[in-house]
């Protein structure tokens, strides 16, 4: 009789374990945690990244659901066989061959890392600005692989890509193309908070396509040049009050406080008049609000997509009452034509370069020798 109970027990003890584990979600074993060594990272929050002997655990953190993982990916190199113990997770085999990126951002990245022929195709092909990634997909090296939101399925499955680059949302379902058994790597870093935070995603792709070496010496430089272009506009006492971007179809969307964005303007030595607001993404706002908090900004930055550069009299023509905000009459509006600069391609992830064009403009007397890369001040006609 104690024998039989002393079975109960123990099968009742075993079951509460295993409802244990799995209800906290896939577990590494012990054996691994000890094993394996941290990848230090210095201000991305939501990406953790541990090297082992035989692969590398890469977790990515929901940016929509603290506590919670949006994804865990097992990297383990091509040229070894694969381990029989492996956490659970997607299994990747590095360095990537012929992967697919949904964006032009993760695209332009995978260029400047020397990996440019790492990737087979690329979608949303009409947003990609930049010259040398265009004659990729003239040449042929990248094909079309349709819009981001709406993929060649054929073309896809046709390639055989190793990896489909994708950008993650709040909910999303990925579709067809979450059924072609290709790993999704879901590119959060543009969810991070800070410009350094995002920037150092760089050295998870560099880890994806065996481009280490060079994702962490390109991140080492964008981090010097960051942080003394920072330190330059803190020593300065000019302080400008600083309004951003513009109406589009009758709303003003504002970067919030506590995005990207938002802690650029910070680190450029600006009083943004949205720093605030605790959003981490864009905000929509009236013109009425943005009037009223900045109607007496020092200067005005505005993003726009158009086929001509904005001068001051398209801006009143555009919208009247853009003539009564002080850096309008004052002609101290710098603007950025997104469908002809590759802002969004280069920025994310060289966040330095657009902090140096910041930092000229809002403290004229510190980078004499600066030119303008992104921001152009706006003509009369």
């Amino acid at each position: 009789m104690k024998t039989a109970t002393y079975q109960l027990i123990g099968l009742t003890c075993l079951v509460a374990l295993f409802l244990l584990t799995t209800a906290c979600g896939p577990q590494m074993t012990q054996q691994s945690a000890e094993a394996g060594e941290a990848v230090p990272l210095r201000y991305a929050t939501l990406l953790k990244m541990q090297r082992t002997a035989d692969y590398t655990l890469c977790e990515i953190a929901d940016p929509w659901k603290a506590g919670r993982i949006l994804h865990r990916y097992v990297l383990v190199g091509a040229d070894k066989p694969l381990p029989a113990a492996l956490p659970e997770g997607t299994v990747v085999r590095t360095p990537l061959q012929h992967a697919v990126s949904f964006t032009s951002v993760h695209a332009s990245l995978a260029y400047d890392l020397g990996a440019a022929d790492r990737l087979i195709g690329v979608c949303d092909k009409d947003y990609i600005l930049r010259p040398a990634l265009r004659q990729l997909l003239a040449s042929g090296r990248w094909q079309d692989m349709g819009a981001a939101h709406l993929p060649s399925v054929e073309r896809l499955a046709a390639a055989q890509p190793d990896a489909l680059l994708v950008s993650p949302f709040e909910n999303v379902q990925y579709g067809p193309i979450s059924h072609l058994g290709i790993p999704l790597i879901e590119c959060a870093d543009y969810m991070e908070t800070s410009p350094l935070g995002r920037a150092e995603w760089m050295r998870f792709y560099g880890l994806l396509f065996g481009k280490e070496a060079e994702a962490d010496s390109l991140f080492a430089l964008t981090e010097a040049a960051y942080l003394s272009l920072k330190a330059q506009a803190a020593a300065d006492s000019l302080r400008p009050t600083l309004l951003a971007d513009q109406l589009t179809a009758g709303v003003w969307y504002v970067p919030g406080g506590r995005s990207t964005t938002g802690q650029l303007f910070a680190d450029a030595g600006a009083r943004y008049v949205f720093a605030s607001d605790t959003a981490s993404g864009s905000v929509a706002r009236s013109f009425e609000a943005v009037y009223a908090a900045g109607r007496y900004a020092d200067v005005w930055l505005t993003k726009y997509g158009a086929a001509h550069d904005e001068t001051y009299a398209s801006l009143r023509a555009d919208y009247a009452p853009y003539a009564g905000l002080r850096p309008w009459r004052e002609r101290r509006v710098w603007g950025c034509n997104v469908s002809r600069v590759a802002v969004f391609e280069e920025t994310p992830f060289r966040p330095d370069r657009l902090l140096a064009d910041l930092v000229s403009i809002l403290h004229p007397t510190l980078l004499p020798n600066h030119r303008l890369r992104y921001y152009q001040p706006l003509q009369e006609e």
